[in-house]
């Protein structure tokens, strides 16, 4: 089957609602992977964000580990994204076969697609992410009115700031309206909106939160302060359903790389930390400063579980904040060659949610 090149296909991709819900079992189908096959060559087509929480993702690109792991017989084609629901729009028209992602988004496409789209066959990281305001703001109900930004909507920070703010009395709209005002917008944006007084504040991932702190921000909420033992997933690794199925071989392959990038960002932080800034610096045409990583580093922690309880408490916060609707995630999770990666490398296996 002839595909349109991967660009092309992103490109539409993201130019689809993220609501839209035709982008079910159907999407869910897809275009055929440039695949000859288990034992033959195939591509596979992976999607990260270029942010200090998808470090293993940066590093595992960056440093070969993937090319590696993944063998000769297997093409590495990657793509990167601003936010989940960009991501997953990628995914569910066929552009991507695997990616880095946040909890909600990943919910939302196992949600659209009944459950036959996409599994979670590893997590990644867990922190990372806060809300930065300007130095006058020193409480909740002092947002009243303000405009206070996040990645995209619907994408795993705009939950956790809406809830935040319902917890505190606040209410917001999708729309942008409400006592708190909403503005999705990308995150390189949000630095600069920060600084001109456009927006007030922003709920954002590293390095933005350092960055915006830099900028003369300030800390309002360490999200980890909200959840139990202050862990929490900020990134998982999600795969097609049908090419999990079409190629099991690939995706184990996958996880080892995931595995092994995790080592080598828990062992190795300092080589990690410069592999970022110049993975970043070839994206974004400037190389992220080290002094900035090593800010932000302290606030991350790198694992493979998945943190499958912070998944659906998430999931419970985008319900009462009106994102979504309750969603059964038995069989989400596919944790299979992540525990056989783990115990052939003498590590200790993940619970199967």
């Amino acid at each position: 089957m002839r595909r349109l090149p991967l660009r092309r296909l992103v490109t539409l991709a993201t130019l689809a609602a993220v609501g839209t819900a035709t982008l079910g079992t159907t999407a869910a189908c897809g275009d055929d992977s440039d695949a000859a096959g288990a034992s033959g060559p195939v591509t596979l087509r992976l999607g990260y964000f270029p942010n200090i929480t998808h470090a293993p993702a940066v590093v595992g690109v960056e440093k070969g580990i993937f090319k590696e792991k993944l063998g000769s017989d297997v093409t590495l084609e990657t793509k990167t994204f601003n936010a989940g629901p960009a991501a997953v729009e990628a995914v569910f028209s066929g552009a991507l076969d695997a990616t880095y992602i946040g909890p909600n988004p990943t919910v939302n496409a196992f949600s659209k697609s009944k459950g036959e789209a996409v599994r979670v066959i590893s997590g990644a990281a867990s922190g990372g992410v806060a809300l930065v305001v300007k130095p006058g703001i020193t409480s909740a109900e002092q947002l009243r009115g303000k405009k206070i930004a996040t990645p995209q909507l619907g994408n795993t920070q705009d939950v956790a700031l809406r809830y935040w703010l319902k917890e505190k009395g606040l209410e917001t709209t999708k729309e942008g309206g409400g006592d708190v005002k909403i503005v999705p917008q990308e995150n390189a944006q949000t630095v600069e909106t920060f600084g001109s007084g456009a927006i007030d504040g922003a709920w954002v991932p590293e390095p933005f939160v350092s960055r915006l702190v830099n900028a003369g921000g300030k800390v309002l909420v360490d999200e980890r302060d909200l959840w139990p033992d202050k862990k929490f997933v900020i990134t998982n690794l999600l795969v097609s359903t049908k090419f999990l199925k079409a190629h099991p071989d690939v995706v184990k392959k996958l996880v080892e790389g995931q595995v092994a990038a995790n080592e080598f960002v828990n062992t190795k932080p300092d080589e990690a930390q410069q592999a970022i800034s110049e993975h970043i610096g070839k994206i974004t045409g400037k190389p992220l400063d080290i002094k900035l990583i090593k800010q932000a580093w302290p606030t991350l922690e790198f694992t493979n579980d998945p943190i499958s309880s912070s998944l659906k408490t998430g999931l419970d916060h985008a319900v009462a904040v009106g994102l979504t609707q309750p969603v059964d995630l038995k069989g989400l999770y596919d944790l299979k060659f992540l525990n056989e990666v783990l115990k052939a490398a003498g590590k200790p296996e993940v619970t199967q949610p």
